[in-house]
């Protein structure tokens, strides 16, 4: 279960430091954050499926990652992982559940397989790091979960009728759990990212405005994480329109997405 990577320092007391664990962290925000907070010093353990992707990146500070992969959709193989990163190197003080994937899809190309694959990987991928996690960090009275969804989640979208479904099912079950989270000293956060440049992105159809490159979201995620906020959003220009957006009427909002995408 355990990958590559090197050891790093314990800390005075002799015990390993506390450890940040990625899902996605193959590519796209996942794979930029775990980048970035391994060069600010933060030990990461990387998740995904494609092995391939994440020994690339452990080449980037191999002293400050180690691989962990894993298809978040398999939740005995989920929970497995967890307890491993722990036995290895002590608590997770952190975790980023962000693995996802997104195929668009119309009315043209409507199907059920799509919906559920999504739903798989987007929202009980997520539930399984959560249900591996969450008694852990309960018990320690301690931890940060982030958990990104998507603006996609905000309301409906041309071509996200898969998609973004699964995205507004993680927002509420955030918002259903912080209260609890909160009582049990863990900090739970939702990231609700724009149009950010990553390939998922890429396989939109339509123009996507305030495209944000990747590196300068994972830097934003990464310093929105340290404060005490709920919600993290990026980039803020854009964001702030679609929070308006779900205010409006149907009456008024499906004119302006039709002006907005061009669907």
């Amino acid at each position: 279960m355990d990958g590559t990577g090197g050891e790093a320092e314990s800390e005075p007391d002799g015990k390993p430091p506390g450890i940040t664990w990625i899902t996605g962290a193959s590519s796209g925000i996942g794979r930029a954050l775990a980048i970035h907070l391994a060069d600010g010093g933060a030990r990461v353990a990387l998740s995904a499926r494609s092995v391939e992707d994440l020994t690339a990146t452990v080449q980037h500070s191999p002293d400050r990652m180690r691989i962990f992969p894993l298809d978040v959709t398999d939740r005995v193989a989920t929970t497995a992982t967890v307890a491993a990163i722990e036995r290895w190197f002590g608590p997770i003080d952190r975790a980023v559940l962000n693995a996802g994937t997104h195929s668009p899809m119309s009315l043209e190309d409507f199907s059920a397989d799509t919906a559920r694959r999504l739903m798989e990987v987007n929202y009980m991928g997520v539930v399984h790091g959560l249900e591996a996690l969450l008694p852990r960090m309960r018990a320690r009275g301690r931890g940060q979960v982030a958990v990104v969804a998507s603006v996609a989640g905000y309301r409906g979208l041309p071509t996200a009728a898969a998609y973004g479904p699964t995205k507004a099912a993680l927002i509420n079950l955030c918002e259903s759990l912080k209260p609890d989270c909160d009582r049990a000293g863990i900090r739970l956060q939702l990231v609700c990212p724009g149009f950010i440049d990553t390939p998922l992105t890429a396989r939109n159809p339509f123009p996507m405005p305030d495209l944000m490159p990747v590196e300068d979201a994972a830097r934003q995620l990464a310093d929105e994480m340290e404060g005490d906020g709920f919600e993290i959003t990026f980039p803020k220009r854009f964001t702030r329109k679609l929070k308006l957006a779900r205010c409006l009427p149907y009456r008024l909002y499906f004119p302006l997405v039709r002006k907005a995408t061009g669907a």
